[in-house]
């Protein structure tokens, strides 16, 4: 199935030489089998303390027994396994079985020498292995373990509670999945996850307001059945991305969204059934480079400091029912390579909005609205009483360079805090 289109930054797999760590935890592990390189989730290259052990030989060395009965009991709650995965997960030496990585974990004082007898799991990679059955309680017994990866496999139920004690787990991916029921529980509760990857599931329910509270670098709930609307604290999170898309939230998007001043980079709610008004506060989202907010049904004009968004790559606002004329302040946006604002009520563009597709080749889409003189529009009847819902935006007018101005003056966020937004009754 399709993922998102961003560029992360973080790796989403290790292989022999590679190390993660979450960044400034005081429970970083060391994962690898030999090697000297060293890299680090958030981006930050060097190599960590301690130095890096001797180098492992999974076929010689064999971890506890209580991880080997913890992928035991894992084997036994695998219902299929067409591949043969499991067929090497016979006896002690778990570090030989397909898909487990070990090695020599750090101490949890650096006063304390590495040990040399005993290896621990630090990672299961089992992307794409088409597996069936259940996530086991006792993989919570691999305490040592920093990632996770599952994705693309069959399994069902729920992400047991016991996941909650994996202190040092840094990167949880079950997506692609048949996971359902609420958000799980146990992920609010890992205390040094970093990414957090449960897209194309069936969970269902609310999204939790403790889930951005938590110093998440990456948030993928896409395609599952989340409703209800979206958390405040979304907009205090320190996600770089959030991807909330193909799911039915619904209600508005809060007026606090951009006051806060996240780091956020990209923003996905497509497919939802969001209503009401993009807020001004959208312009204070000074690192943003990708939103989408098509197939909603938001209204109204658009709010002028989308001109503050000076990185902005993707503006995606197709398939609403927003209205009135698109202003050269946001054509005008330098870094955009895609503006699409098809199938809107939009009556109008200014003359700088035609040099996007004639001077700049930037893909830019405006078929179906009501722009007079322009081909792909829609029929004039379509277009005599455009949908509100009874709502009208309220929208001080600043000029371009005031308004972002503003916005650059430090603790002094655009809009400024007296700016009207929100809804008439």
């Amino acid at each position: 199935m399709k993922k998102s289109h961003c560029q992360c930054r973080w790796l989403p797999l290790f292989f022999a030489t590679l190390l993660v760590s979450p960044l400034n935890s005081p429970s970083a592990a060391y994962v690898g089998i030999g090697g000297g390189v060293g890299v680090w989730i958030k981006g930050r290259l060097g190599t960590p303390e301690p130095p890096p052990p001797p180098p492992l030989d999974p076929s010689t060395s064999s971890a506890d027994a209580t991880a080997y009965s913890a992928l035991q009991a894992w084997k036994s709650a695998i219902t299929e396994d067409p591949s043969g995965i499991l067929t090497t997960w016979v006896g002690p030496n778990i570090c030989s079985y397909k898909g487990i990585f070990c090695s020599y974990p750090p101490p949890d004082d650096e006063s304390q020498a590495i040990s040399s007898t005993s290896p621990a799991v630090l990672a299961i990679d089992l992307n794409h292995a088409n597996l069936s059955g259940t996530l086991a309680k006792e993989l919570s017994l691999l305490t040592r373990l920093s990632i996770l990866h599952l994705n693309s496999n069959r399994f069902t139920g729920t992400i047991p509670d016991s996941f909650q004690s994996l202190q040092y787990l840094s990167e949880l991916d079950l997506s692609n999945n048949l996971l359902s029921g609420p958000f799980p529980s146990a992920a609010l509760d890992v205390p040094n996850l970093i990414y957090l990857d449960l897209r194309f599931n069936s969970f269902s329910g609310e999204i939790p307001e403790e889930l951005f509270e938590k110093s998440l670098d990456a948030v993928f709930l896409n395609n599952n059945q989340f409703k209800g609307e979206i958390p405040m604290s979304l907009w205090t999170s320190s996600a770089s991305v959030i991807n909330l898309a193909n799911n039915k939230l619904s209600g508005s998007m809060p007026v606090s969204f951009g006051y806060t001043g996240s780091n956020v980079k990209e923003i996905l709610f497509l497919n939802n059934k969001l209503t009401g008004c993009i807020p001004e506060a959208v312009g204070y989202l000074n690192d943003l480079q990708v939103l989408d907010l098509s197939f909603n049904s938001l209204t109204g004009p658009l709010p002028n400091s989308i001109s503050c968004l000076s990185g902005i790559e993707v503006l995606n606002l197709g398939h609403n029912q927003l209205s009135g004329e698109l202003s050269d302040l946001i054509c005008d946006l330098r870094r955009l390579a895609n503006l699409t604002v098809a199938y809107n009520f939009f009556s109008g563009f200014d003359q700088d909005c035609t040099k996007l597709f004639f001077g700049r080749n930037v893909g830019f889409d405006f078929s179906g609205n009501c722009i007079p003189g322009r081909d792909m529009q829609r029929p004039p009847p379509q277009c005599n009483g455009v949908p509100s819902g009874g709502l009208s935006c309220l929208r001080i007018p600043a000029p371009g360079a005031v308004a972002c101005a503003a916005a650059r003056i430090k603790g002094m966020p655009y809009p400024l805090p007296n700016s009207l937004t929100g809804s008439l009754p």
